[in-house]
């Protein structure tokens, strides 16, 4: 006679063979007809393109660019709108855990998606249905996961006690597993930003004052609010990810994976900047193996140190610093900071948006949009020549489709 499955056993099958709310699997209908619509949309263009069908003159006067960007938007989308048909058989059949898995891949190829048609055609209402899929496929990735629909239904009240002990003890954040140094949720990766985007910010100041232009100070910083550089917070996020599970590993091995890793997202940021906004933040052109300008020997090494310093010494400062926020108010502390980081961003974004038009010479003044009426009158060119001090706009440098 076999044995019978543990009350928590029998809850984790139940939540996964639990059928999704009627409205959850309505969307998944709508998921597939619109992405079939998308499909044989794609399937026809493709058709069209292959038989000699369509008119390239509007490609003529593009830079390669622009044209590169624009064909890898159509790709991600075209994949986007056959996963889109696939999620929602997912969804109508109820199967939380492949549902959940194609929801996190769906999310990365949306966010891309989102970067290329910003780069193409700035800030505008045509970002808004990617947006907004993105936050719908982020929701449903997190109800849909069993693992996290278990937790939710089964161990609150346990989590709540084991989050107050370990807050008393120091261990808050760590990985239980025991394969990572902490654990990568969302909590830990949003304060390792915030705190990395303001050391950061202090390093750049400090190495400006003392090495480039002794004695000089120059506003740093790379959003419109707040002592942030969010190139260090990015940086930090990833190479946190990255690095984890190698946080006891040599140290020769973590400084060299931190230098390849921060050269590399050096190198995209520059190039992100100046093919969205035409925006130069810094040019390495002649320096000690400089990659294009965008990154360089000495530099990346800078990264090698700052990621083994950080993985090895910061880190368990960073967590006992979190750790400090009471237990039961870390995430209602995370989500207001959370909020206000998100408006802080996308101000940004739509101020440099506006700044590159007025260059550009495109900005329509008589029709503009809230947003741009609101940059224009509150950050204006003075304004972001003074907030900015490192960076130079070149319009002639973007990749906008003209």
């Amino acid at each position: 006679m076999t044995e019978s499955a543990s009350a928590p056993e029998r809850a984790t099958l139940d939540t996964e063979t639990e059928k999704f709310p009627l409205l959850v699997r309505l969307y998944g209908l709508v998921s597939i007809v619109a992405g079939g619509i998308q499909v044989v949309t794609f399937v026809l263009m493709m058709v069209a393109l292959f038989s000699g069908n369509v008119d390239f003159s509007q490609l003529e006067g593009q830079a390669l660019t622009t044209v590169i960007i624009g064909a890898v938007s159509l790709a991600l989308s075209c994949a986007l709108a056959v996963l889109f048909v696939i999620l929602g058989i997912r969804l109508v059949r109820s199967n939380r855990h492949r549902a959940a898995l194609l929801a996190s891949i769906m999310i990365v190829l949306e966010a891309l998606v989102l970067v290329c048609d910003f780069m193409l055609a700035g800030l505008s209402f045509e970002l808004i249905p990617s947006a907004v899929n993105m936050v719908i496929l982020i929701v449903l990735q997190s109800y849909a996961d069993p693992a996290l629909r278990e937790e939710r239904v089964l161990q609150r009240r346990l989590h709540e006690m084991e989050w107050r002990s370990e807050a008393e003890e120091g261990t808050l954040g760590r990985d239980a597993t025991g394969k990572g140094y902490i654990s990568l949720n969302f909590f830990n990766l949003f304060w390792v930003f915030v705190i990395c985007s303001m050391l950061g910010l202090l390093f750049e100041v400090i190495y400006h004052v003392l090495l480039v232009d002794p004695g000089v100070y120059q506003d740093r910083a790379g959003l419109l609010y707040g002592p942030f550089s969010p190139i260090y917070g990015f940086g930090a996020v990833l190479m946190t990810i990255a690095l984890n599970r190698m946080h006891d590993r040599n140290p020769l091995i973590i400084f060299l994976a931190s230098a390849v890793i921060g050269g590399a997202f050096e190198f995209f940021v520059s190039w992100f900047l100046e093919t969205a906004f035409g925006l130069i933040a810094w040019d390495y052109t002649g320096t000690f193996l400089s990659i294009g300008g965008r990154t360089n020997g000495m530099f990346m090494c800078i990264w090698g140190v700052l990621g083994l310093l950080w993985v090895k010494f910061a880190l368990p400062i960073m967590l006992k610093t979190v750790n400090r926020i009471p237990w039961n108010w870390r995430y209602g502390v995370t989500t207001v900071c959370t909020a206000l980081m998100l408006v802080d961003c996308i101000l940004t974004l739509a101020a440099f948006d506006c700044w590159f038009q007025r260059e550009d010479g495109t900005m329509d003044y008589e029709t503009p949009s809230a947003i741009v009426q609101f940059c224009n009158e509150n950050y204006d060119n003075n304004f972001m020549e003074t907030r900015f001090q490192s960076m130079s706009i070149h319009p002639d440098s973007a990749s906008r489709a003209k």
